[in-house]
């Protein structure tokens, strides 16, 4: 190397002879390198520097720096880490069973559908022979996914199974007590379901309410709703009064009353849980009508029978008083409990208060108000099963 040659360009011929990559990169960017630099990358790629400007003080000073920034960085980066994991950790066990009912739901939509036989994971299921196989399919579902009302009862999220359809024997199954779970567990998750959506549109109606001026996508969203509640005159207090919940204790009492516990004709042939009336072509006719002239209103799924059924309680003139009863449990901070609105239905049914008594009994007897605060499984569309 010649000696009149500055020393920054005897390094950065030295990175050319030896075709640094790098370096030449920086210079083809027009980045400017300090010569300490040079001398770094130089020595990273062991290429021995002039002897005339070569500084080890400075080399070793850069290095020393590099390698704190370096530490700095795993250091922080496992602090991170540790933070996130204990962080996270009262959801470790939700996702875990997220993660094995998508699994279950997916391996239960195969051909195999969980066979009963030689399974011995299944021996609470029932076998007997006047049980249809639409009905050991769904006992052995529930029993795969750990589908257990006592669970629920004790805090435990819902399994967000929602059957289209009642299987077509479930007053064969022997236990009486197992075929009111099995009814409970089908119907429970849709019910939730919809009044999640309810309490999320109520939700977004108080924001919507709460700001100054509104969008036109908002008034358009108000005014559907307005017609979904058959609001006249967009009476603000009125849409307050009708967009909420129904008790999850009172429609289970009365989907069982109706339905004969998922047994009658009308649940049966025609989906129909709450016995809504028609006059309509599309209805089951009762046996017992003759002169009456309705029918029962059928729908093509369960959960359309029980959107249907929240509609009526939360538009029809005759539950105005159970509507004004909710609001004020509401206003009050207390629990909205199916045993305290149950006796403001007397027109639901011709009876009057023989049906309120009776429901008043169901929801007793069965416990069904420790489903009132039951949650379903924090869940997105695909790990949710539907059949």
């Amino acid at each position: 190397m010649k000696k009149n040659v500055p020393y920054r360009d005897q390094l950065i011929e030295l990175s050319k002879l030896y075709k640094i990559q790098e370096i030449k990169s920086y210079i083809n960017s027009k980045k400017k390198l300090t010569t300490s630099q040079i001398e770094l990358i130089l020595l990273k790629n062991k290429v021995r520097l002039p002897e005339q400007g070569y500084s080890k003080k400075r080399v070793a000073e850069i290095k020393f720096k590099e390698q704190v920034l370096t530490n700095l960085l795993i250091t922080c980066s496992l602090i991170i880490f540790l933070v996130s994991i204990v962080s996270i950790k009262p959801y470790v066990k939700t996702i875990a069973n997220q993660i094995k009912f998508t699994y279950v739901a997916k391996e239960y939509k195969t051909n195999e559908k969980f066979p009963l036989e030689n399974n011995s994971k299944n021996k609470n299921v029932e076998k007997d022979n006047k049980i249809s196989l639409d009905t050991r399919i769904t006992l052995n579902l529930f029993e795969n996914l750990k589908y257990d009302l006592d669970r629920i009862r004790l805090g435990q999220s819902v399994k967000p199974v929602y059957l289209s359809k009642l299987p077509p024997d479930l007053k064969n199954i022997k236990s009486n007590s197992k075929k009111k779970d099995t009814f409970i567990k089908i119907i429970l998750p849709l019910i939730i379901d919809e009044n999640n959506k309810i309490l999320e549109n109520r939700k977004k109606l108080f924001k919507i309410l709460a700001k100054p001026v509104n969008s036109m996508g908002e008034k358009r969203w108000l005014k559907r709703r307005y017609e979904d509640y058959q609001i006249k005159n967009e009476d603000i207090a009125e849409l307050k009064l009708r967009m909420d919940k129904i008790p999850v204790s009172l429609a289970l009492a009365q989907a069982a009353k109706e339905s004969g516990w998922g047994t009658s004709r009308f649940a049966l042939e025609g989906n129909a849980m709450f016995g809504q009336w028609t006059y309509g072509k599309d209805g089951i006719k009762p046996k017992d009508s003759e002169g009456k002239g309705h029918k029962i209103l059928k729908f093509p799924m369960l959960r359309s029978s029980i959107v249907a059924y929240q509609r009526n309680l939360n538009t029809h003139k005759a539950y105005s008083d159970f509507r004004s009863k909710r609001a004020d449990l509401r206003k009050n901070n207390k629990k909205i409990s199916g045993l305290d609105l149950v006796i403001y239905l007397e027109s639901y049914a011709a009876t009057g208060k023989e049906y309120v008594k009776t429901l008043k009994n169901i929801i007793s007897q069965n416990k069904l108000t420790d489903f009132d605060n039951a949650i379903l499984m924090n869940t997105n569309k695909d790990s949710s099963l539907v059949l």
